[in-house]
């Protein structure tokens, strides 16, 4: 029996949806979800195994134009993830063009199979979505176009079926058991940095990262100690907020989240520290994790 496995990459601009796809097409979340633009900040893959194929499925983050050191570590996982893809699956939405956008010229000289994925189409007329899979055709000819909702996991199955399609013959690359390539400290950290997203407004999501300074697991239970990194004193502020009210608002729905993911009871404890200016700073982002 012939067995198939190869790298699937998931690129695109933000909030289009890739992480929701990805997560959909694994059945696990993995990648934070939030309607803010950069909440994927690093490559993470996704494992699904069977019988006769392996798929490992990389989120990537938002493509943008960087604005700091961060932007630029950020923009080199999505380059790579077009240099070592065996399928690359381009993600956009009824709102979403390329026009005179760099990324088209390297989508259209493509020597590897392409994939277009039309997403939100639940939010979407008949008649907008077929004039947006004209568009896209004629944008990127070689490409298969395939309207999806990965929220309501719509078309999922034809999507799956035209990944599978295109899979390389290979041995797998990972054992068949794993899911991811990352570690229970880096989903505890973006399990907080969710929160931060989620709860907070305006530039604080985007000033604040998450380190896990501690994570010890017994029979029963898992102790966390994380630090979450902001930039200035008035930050720090807020992400703690009025009598400590924010911080342990945060904290408590992680702390949920995780003991759903890990399936253990969790104790976390978390302190805010101020690291100015740590998005330009190799040496701070390198101890984060973030390493091109």
């Amino acid at each position: 029996m012939t067995h198939k496995a190869g790298f699937v990459n998931i690129i695109g601009k933000p909030n289009v949806g890739k992480s929701t796809l990805m997560n959909a097409l694994v059945g696990e979340q993995l990648s934070i979800i939030s309607s803010k633009a950069q909440t994927t900040r690093q490559r993470i893959m996704g494992i699904i195994s069977g019988e006769d194929f392996q798929i490992i499925y990389s989120d990537t983050p938002g493509i943008l134009t960087p604005a700091y050191e961060l932007h630029k570590v950020m923009m080199q996982y999505v380059q790579t993830a077009l240099e070592d893809a065996d399928i690359v699956v381009f993600v956009t939405d009824l709102a979403d063009t390329l026009d005179d956008h760099p990324l088209l010229t390297r989508l259209t000289h493509l020597e590897i199979p392409l994939l277009v994925a039309i997403n939100k189409i639940d939010l979407c007329k008949q008649d907008d979505i077929i004039a947006k899979m004209q568009y896209w055709q004629e944008k990127l000819p070689k490409a298969e176009i395939i309207p999806v909702s990965a929220l309501e996991k719509f078309n999922l199955e034809r999507f799956f079926a035209a990944i599978m399609e295109r899979l390389p013959e290979h041995p797998p690359y990972f054992d068949k058991d794993e899911l991811t390539d990352k570690s229970e400290r880096f989903f505890a950290a973006e399990i907080i940095r969710e929160k931060i997203f989620l709860n907070y407004s305006q530039e604080i999501p985007y000033c604040c990262d998450v380190g896990i300074v501690s994570f010890k697991e017994s029979d029963d239970i898992i102790r966390i100690s994380a630090e979450i990194y902001v930039e200035r004193e008035s930050q720090k502020g807020i992400i703690i907020g009025k009598a400590g009210s924010m911080l342990k608002k945060v904290g408590t729905q992680a702390r949920t989240d995780m003991e759903q993911f890990f399936r253990k009871k969790v104790f976390l404890e978390q302190h805010v520290k101020v690291v100015p200016d740590w998005r330009n700073q190799k040496n701070k982002l390198e101890k984060l994790g973030y390493v091109a």
